[in-house]
């Protein structure tokens, strides 16, 4: 990841705008998924909690502590999520063949096929009006400081 230092001194109007244009950028693309998981019959942090572990890099464990901390939840509250989840057929928990102790959640179809309907509604709609979310980020970007004061990831 690279960051940018901000240049000392005082933020412009333009950086206030630009920051408050990508928040609402951002805002609206989460209301609209909100929105969506609820018309699909989820609560928005199920959604979230199905598409986290549909997008979990391929090296990366399914595991409950990992789950929880994609979606910055407490151990037990991701515990609540899956249960729920669970209950209605949408993934399942097992232990780890090599770790006993790790308890790895697995998608099932019915979970799927109900993620992938929102999530294809979500990427439609972010082709859609995406231009102006790059537009937000490319204005915070540009007035975030210059090339010289990039810093590489460590």
């Amino acid at each position: 990841m690279y960051t940018f230092r901000v240049q000392r001194g005082k933020l412009t109007a333009k950086d206030y705008r630009s920051l408050a244009e990508f928040r609402y950028q951002i805002r609206q693309f989460l209301r609209f998924s909100e929105n969506a998981a609820l018309n699909a019959g989820l609560n928005p942090r199920q959604h979230q909690l199905l598409l986290a572990l549909k997008g979990l890099p391929e090296d990366v464990k399914p595991t409950i502590g990992e789950l929880a901390g994609r979606l910055h939840l407490r151990h037990h509250s991701a515990v609540e999520l899956i249960d729920r989840l669970e209950t209605h057929g949408y993934v399942r928990r097992s232990r780890n063949r090599d770790d006993r102790r790790q308890v790895l959640v697995t998608l099932l179809p019915r979970g799927e096929k109900l993620l992938e309907q929102v999530a294809r509604d979500r990427i439609s709609e972010l082709r859609a009006s995406g231009a102006a979310l790059v537009s937000a980020i490319s204005a915070l970007l540009e007035s975030g400081g210059s090339p010289a004061g990039r810093k590489k990831p460590r």
